[in-house]
């Protein structure tokens, strides 16, 4: 008699690429935004590919690498790295025949690129290419942060009006970070999943499914040289995590690097808060609303956090320009409510001309 076998039963891979986790997305909710972010992620993911390997490469470059010499300015006066400049390059050499991608937003150009005015356009990629490029002489963290924005309509029009007017909903969001691995970190509405780079395979492999912020922390991140002068509720907040009361964990650890991928990944997995707010130069802040504050908000909101600019919360974007500046307070709720609980409380004595 024949030996009886029965089919096992379907379970899901416990070794998933991106590529893989992208197409199972699809299947399970076709027609949606799905369809049309996989081929922009899969796009994305290769350029995240070449970065790592020139950054690697510049790493390696002990004598003056070119990438330390300057390449001008940015969009918004930054100074500019000729890394700052390549990682522009790759990105916009990685979509540019995309059927898919509508238009294309860069910390690194003044205006958005038209890439197709076709039928299946309907994303606008909001995108820093290289944040911390500085950091490359000395071996520090870099990153790349990006968020996807859906149109209502395919076809022509003005995409630059349409974002700022909010006719274009972030819908995907994330960020790549050149650490000791290559980890790229993302959500399309359902979670938050990253990926880390395998060189051996080529492929963003999956390391951690459903990433959670925890509700609470003890530590911050923060430059804290520019502390007098920001806005008084601020002020009080610091000096707040900074006494001793262990039934509160206080006084919390300062762990701020520089490098805001770096900061806000480490509040996003061990919780605390990362906050970059005005100061009197800056009186709007200094990160952008469009491809850092918002990209970083809807993820750290899809993993159970909170973002805000101090008072309100950073979505739905709310600007003048495509490269508007913003605030940022962004880690566990229970930090974010406290840093905005501080602020309100001394709204009534603080002068207008304070901002946050």
């Amino acid at each position: 008699m024949s030996a009886q076998y029965s089919t096992p039963a379907p379970r899901s891979p416990t070794i998933l690429s991106l590529a893989q986790h992208l197409r199972q997305v699809e299947r399970e909710r076709p027609g949606g935004v799905a369809d049309d972010l996989s081929p922009l992620m899969n796009q994305l993911a290769f350029a995240a590919k070449v970065l790592a390997r020139e950054i690697n490469r510049a790493a390696l470059a002990a004598a003056a690498p070119p990438q330390s010499v300057q390449g001008g300015t940015n969009s918004t006066g930054d100074d500019q790295t000729r890394l700052d400049v390549y990682a522009n390059q790759v990105v916009l050499d990685a979509f540019h025949r995309s059927t898919r991608l509508a238009g294309l937003v860069s910390e690194e150009m003044d205006e958005l690129v038209v890439l197709s005015e076709g039928d299946r356009a309907r994303m606008i990629l909001c995108i820093d290419p290289i944040d911390g490029s500085s950091n490359t002489e000395i071996n520090g963290s870099l990153g790349t942060i990006f968020g996807f924005y859906r149109r209502e309509r395919t076809g022509p029009g003005d995409l630059t009006a349409e974002l700022i007017e909010g006719r274009a909903p972030l819908v995907a969001a994330g960020y790549v970070f050149y650490g000791s691995g290559t980890l790229l970190v993302y959500s399309q509405g359902e979670g938050v999943r990253s990926f880390l780079l395998d060189r051996e395979l080529g492929e963003f492999m999956m390391c951690h499914p459903d990433i959670r912020c925890p509700e609470e922390g003890d530590s911050f991140a923060a430059n804290t040289g520019r502390l007098y002068e920001w806005h008084p509720g601020l002020q009080r907040y610091i000096h707040h995590i900074s006494q001793r009361d262990p039934a509160t964990r206080r006084p919390y650890s300062l762990r701020y690097s520089g490098a805001l991928v770096a900061d806000f990944h480490r509040c996003l997995l061990r919780g605390g808060v990362y906050f970059y707010p005005s100061d009197r130069g800056h009186a709007e802040g200094k990160l952008r609303l469009f491809y850092e504050s918002a990209p970083l908000a809807f993820l750290v909101e899809q993993a159970g956090g909170k973002a805000s600019d101090g008072r309100s919360p950073i979505l739905p974007p709310r600007a003048r320009s495509i490269h508007q500046r913003s605030s940022l307070v962004i880690g566990s709720a229970r930090e974010v409510e406290l840093i905005e609980k501080f602020v309100a409380e001394a709204e009534p004595k603080t002068a207008s001309a304070w901002t946050i």
